[in-house]
């Protein structure tokens, strides 16, 4: 509530799934706003093409890798051992770990026991249709018939493009891991199921309240902008946080941005002594800018599929 409160009053609020826009609006129309300002989008990651079983390559299982689900090196080592098993089981697939970085890579989450070091203390020797990859998760989905994960957002992209995907629960499913948003996608699977050849399907009922499979994921922000230009003129700004509604708190969040009482820019001291709230806004902008490149950037991998250690 107290994002949505901040949000209040805008022209246009983008919800990434129609649960998220009936969340927002029953909040905004019980403290007196516009709740047909929040308009359902989507998840701006989703795209590519369309899942289309090949006969040109062997049927390819992919498994998203997290970099603490499943946590410790007991439970990873399980997963490899498992996922290994997979590929001796079924020798006409190709099982693929799809890794999260290169090796000395700089990521925001660090793997504290990466499966390719992991990989080397297999109880029996990876077989040759088994490979630990990296490159664009896109990429890596063209040729996918199989996505497994516990609870990467790798999954969404699955779904979205319609390719079968198994969220695994083999190490339950809980908060801690994050599956519990799968529950009701129609995809839970275990490895034994999987080892009998199981393909889930994601439920479309359950799909669509996530946003997924939406081919034009803006048309309900373009016409919201359409109506907002055919009135001629903008309806006033109305926001919750208000001298007469939060007197005592708005203060307090208007100075913390650089601001006085009116909206105006709050003065730099002089001198460079100290920073000043303008400067302070100025300096957590930089640092979310940097941030922003920063996970841009660490996405920016070798587009290449290559199995681990080949040149």
């Amino acid at each position: 509530m107290r994002r949505g409160s901040s949000r209040a009053g805008t022209d246009v609020v983008l919800a990434n799934t129609a649960y998220d826009a009936d969340r927002f609006r029953g909040a905004f129309a019980s403290v007196g706003v516009d709740p047909d300002s929040v308009v359902e989008c989507a998840l701006p990651f989703l795209g590519g093409a369309p899942y289309a079983l090949s006969a040109d390559r062997p049927f390819t299982l992919v498994f998203a890798v997290q970099p603490s689900v499943p946590e410790g090196r007991e439970s990873r080592l399980k997963l490899l051992e498992r996922a290994a098993a997979h590929a001796r089981l079924h020798p006409d697939r190709l099982v693929l770990m799809k890794l999260r970085s290169l090796p000395g890579e700089h990521t925001t989450h660090v793997e504290a026991n990466p499966y390719q070091v992991l990989v080397e203390e297999l109880a029996q020797p990876a077989p040759a249709n088994f490979q630990l990859v990296y490159g664009n998760m896109g990429e890596v989905l063209d040729r996918t018939d199989l996505l497994v994960t516990v609870s990467s957002t790798a999954a969404l992209e699955s779904m979205h493009r319609d390719i079968p995907t198994a969220i695994l629960t083999d190490f339950g499913v809980r908060e801690a891991h994050g599956n519990h948003y799968f529950v009701h996608s129609g995809c839970l699977a275990s490895w034994d199921d999987l080892d009998a050849g199981a393909l889930p399907r994601v439920d479309p009922v359950w799909a669509a309240r996530q946003g997924i499979g939406k081919s034009d994921p803006y048309a309900a922000a373009r016409a919201r902008l359409d109506a907002l230009r055919a009135d001629g003129s903008l309806p006033p700004l109305r926001p919750y946080y208000s001298p007469q509604r939060a007197g005592a708190y708005l203060g307090g969040i208007l100075e913390r941005n650089g601001f006085d009482e009116k909206g105006r820019p709050l003065p730099v001291p002089l001198g460079g002594g100290g920073a000043g709230p303008l400067r302070a806004v100025v300096r957590r902008a930089a640092r979310s800018g940097a941030k922003s490149l920063y996970r841009v950037g660490r996405e920016k991998v070798a587009p290449a599929l290559r199995r681990w250690g080949q040149a």
